[in-house]
């Protein structure tokens, strides 16, 4: 049976009967490319004890697919329309719906909507699979990745240019990549252009796909002490790293001397004419070792 949700004309009318008006504020261009649809449904992996979570599941086409595969589907939706919408498409079926804004929810409260008595010995496996919303998609990526329980893969829907950043190496670096890379390992399955949506938005997407990691990719005691030494590098992206560290701490009100900046890059091997982005995580966790232990103030600071 093909996917009844793909329909150029079904769509319309859905959103006609919800006087619904997709917004580029709210991400809401629906998916109607049934090449790209099985890509995101193939990259997942699925199979009858997965169980999915979908953010976003808008008019259900990418839903109806999980449902096919996964043993289990819960999906996060922020609008109330398309969520009593959803109740009514899928009544009988394996899927349970969160009307929620997934950043207000955890990963544990959404998962207990498909199972109502989680084991705390054994947090329940799960994968998340989504068409994202363009201006959401680095928060909710780092919601699900730095979130308890985190899920073993990820597959995402989201801008071309925002999946080249995460998958990026050192030499194009970016604080979305560290915190990305640091929890799993992405890579672009497939490129999907703008016309395999309704409305089509102004840029192609990609296909993300990123697997946990067993560990941390760096050993580092304290995650977000290191992610202010990384931000505090690229608040000021053109200066070199001799001076970019201090002034860019100085600007997150932690003091840090030049003299001590230039021990902690010399500690990593790491040459202070370099820039931020061509640091690998390697490197900055050695930095903010380093700092660490040296007082602590600038690594730990709040």
């Amino acid at each position: 049976m093909d996917n009844p949700y793909l329909s150029t004309q079904r769509v319309r009318a859905a959103l006609r009967s919800l006087d619904l008006r997709p917004t580029r504020g709210m991400g809401q261009n629906f998916l109607i490319d049934p090449l790209a649809l099985g890509v995101i449904v193939d990259a997942a992996e699925l199979g009858p004890d997965d169980l999915a979570v979908e953010v976003g599941p808008g008019l259900g086409v990418l839903t109806w697919e999980l449902l096919r595969r996964a043993g289990r589907v819960v999906a996060v939706e922020l609008d109330r329309r398309l969520a009593a919408r959803l109740h009514e498409e899928f009544a009988g079926t394996a899927l349970r719906i969160v009307q929620a804004d997934v950043l207000r929810v955890s990963p544990a409260e959404i998962l207990a909507h498909a199972n109502p008595q989680p084991s705390a010995l054994s947090p329940q496996p799960y994968k998340l699979v989504a068409n994202l919303p363009y201006a959401i998609t680095a928060p909710v990526l780092r919601h699900f990745l730095e979130g308890d329980p985190p899920p073993d893969l990820t597959v995402v829907l989201v801008q071309w240019e925002v999946a080249e950043r995460i998958c990026a190496t050192p030499g194009d670096m970016s604080v979305l990549a560290h915190s990305v890379q640091i929890y799993g390992e992405p890579e672009i399955v497939a490129r999907v252009p703008a016309s395999s949506f309704h409305p089509a938005p102004a840029v192609d997407s990609a296909v993300l796909r990123i697997r946990r990691r067993p560990a941390l990719a760096v050993d580092v005691d304290d995650v977000p002490g290191l992610f202010r030494i990384i931000k505090a590098g690229f608040l000021q992206p053109r200066k070199q790293l001799g001076n970019a560290l201090p002034g860019g701490l100085a600007a997150m009100g932690t003091a840090l001397d030049r003299e001590t900046a230039l021990a902690a890059l010399a500690a990593a091997d790491v040459n202070p004419m370099r820039r931020a982005e061509t640091l690998s995580l390697a490197e900055w966790a050695t930095i903010y070792r380093f700092l660490s232990g040296v007082g602590g103030e600038a690594a730990r600071a709040r």
